[in-house]
């Protein structure tokens, strides 16, 4: 079964955009019957930008209440809260020990401050938290902790599932196990993205919101204030670009927004078009509005649904993962004595390739003989698939013509590696 995991940052009161954008797919996607869904509040995220304590109170709350209210069935999700699993933090130490600055040095949130810093001729870090550079291993702790396979994301947020797969596949071959399993970006492409009241993308810092579950006569009057252009009624009105038009097709069924295209063809007036976009979207929204009130003013029992879920979701995964994990980085009860494997023992003792990224983004590889005696050392690959390639012609190698390549650089006579190679593919065949 496919785990499918997605965080939802605890800042601000939930809008419109959040709910066509991410609440409603990702509920939509809750119900596969193929998929494991985690869906997390990620209060430890919003603390990079948020210090207001009652704030983040407040809106850990309201954003609990609004997808249980979407729909979001806790007893059929894991949905819980991020500080209330403190493997999660354990876990970010373990990677941080592991990821290249370099790459840290590169994400995307990090380069952007640094480049406002240079534009106001400010030292680069001028104002940069500690927590806005790691920002990218705390992620990668959230979703390698439980093995996601499949992380949905907008195309901005691709570069840190990158980031995770790369410091979960050092922490692999630093230890010499797959501990984790490498996730998938999932980008919806069909995702609607909703303009605000005033024709840009509807977002906080545009002040341009429409609050999800804001009052009937409040929703009239957002929708009442959406720009519109001077076109009087009767004249006929371009769908393309109208922001009104966008919010009604994304909360109306086909046939009603071929109507209402039809209906902007013949002229219709821009009052008539809003009332019946308010109509439209309250339909939609009243059910839920009454579920988040009903909720919101029992927040006792919105604690009680985020602790079930973490405790019963440290219970059968993060404990004995992170159990696993120390055990793997040498933190163990000095009293017990690892028992020897005698197979791996024997194993190890081969020559074997090994794969990983290095700081430059690029792919390399190594040959070493039983006794960790390097070899030959690749130089950089674009892919791990052309690294993997070249690895797979030179185990069928058995002659020194075959070693004279550029892509590689011989450490020890080109006898010695034959001869190892040689050692590998007859334990091999």
């Amino acid at each position: 079964m496919t785990r499918v995991l997605t965080g939802i940052t605890t800042s601000g009161t939930p809008h419109l955009g959040n709910y066509v954008g991410a609440v409603r797919p990702a509920i939509a996607a809750s119900r596969a019957s193929d998929a494991e869904s985690f869906y997390f509040l990620a209060d430890l995220h919003s603390l990079i930008k948020a210090q207001d304590p009652a704030r983040t109170q407040r809106s850990t709350l309201e954003i609990a209440a609004t997808w249980l209210a979407a729909g979001l069935e806790p007893d059929k999700v894991w949905f819980y809260r991020q500080s209330d699993i403190p493997e999660i933090t354990e876990l970010t130490w373990f990677l941080t020990c592991v990821a290249g600055k370099g790459i840290l040095n590169r994400a995307h949130a990090y380069k952007a401050a640094v480049d406002r810093n240079r534009a106001d001729s400010e030292d680069d870090d001028s104002g940069i938290s500690a927590g806005l550079f790691m920002y990218p291993v705390l992620m990668a702790a959230d979703i390698l902790i439980f093995k996601a396979d499949r992380v949905p994301v907008g195309r901005d947020q691709v570069q840190h599932i990158e980031m995770a797969r790369d410091f979960g596949q050092r922490f692999n071959h630093v230890y010499g196990r797959d501990y984790f399993v490498l996730p998938e970006a999932a980008i919806d492409e069909s995702v609607a993205t909703l303009p605000g009241l005033d024709g840009r993308k509807m977002s906080k810092s545009y002040d341009n919101t429409i609050p999800l579950f804001a009052p009937r006569a409040e929703l009239k009057k957002a929708v009442s204030s959406i720009t519109t252009d001077s076109r009087a009624p009767g004249e006929a009105k371009e769908t393309e670009g109208s922001a009104l038009f966008q919010l009604y097709q994304a909360f109306a069924s086909a046939d009603e927004t071929a109507q209402m295209r039809q209906a902007y063809a013949e002229g219709i007036g821009w009052g008539d078009a809003k009332q019946k976009l308010f109509e439209c979207i309250d339909a939609q929204i009243a059910p839920m509005r009454e579920r988040y009130e009903a909720l919101i003013a029992k927040p006792a029992d919105i604690e009680s649904i985020l602790r079930d879920g973490a405790g019963r979701l440290r219970e059968k995964y993060a404990i004995p993962f992170l159990a696993e994990l120390r055990e793997a980085v040498g933190l163990r009860d000095l009293s017990q004595q690892p028992k020897v494997d005698a197979k791996a023992a024997a194993k190890s003792t081969l020559p074997s390739f090994k794969q990983y990224r290095d700081s430059d983004n690029r792919f390399y590889f190594k040959f070493m003989d039983g006794d960790g005696v390097l070899l030959v050392q690749s130089n950089g690959f674009d892919s791990p698939k052309e690294a993997g390639q070249l690895i797979a012609v030179l185990k069928r190698s058995d002659r020194a013509d075959a070693m004279e390549t550029p892509e590689i650089n011989l450490l020890v006579p080109v006898q010695d590696v034959l001869a190892a190679l040689r050692q590998l593919r007859e334990a091999e065949a």
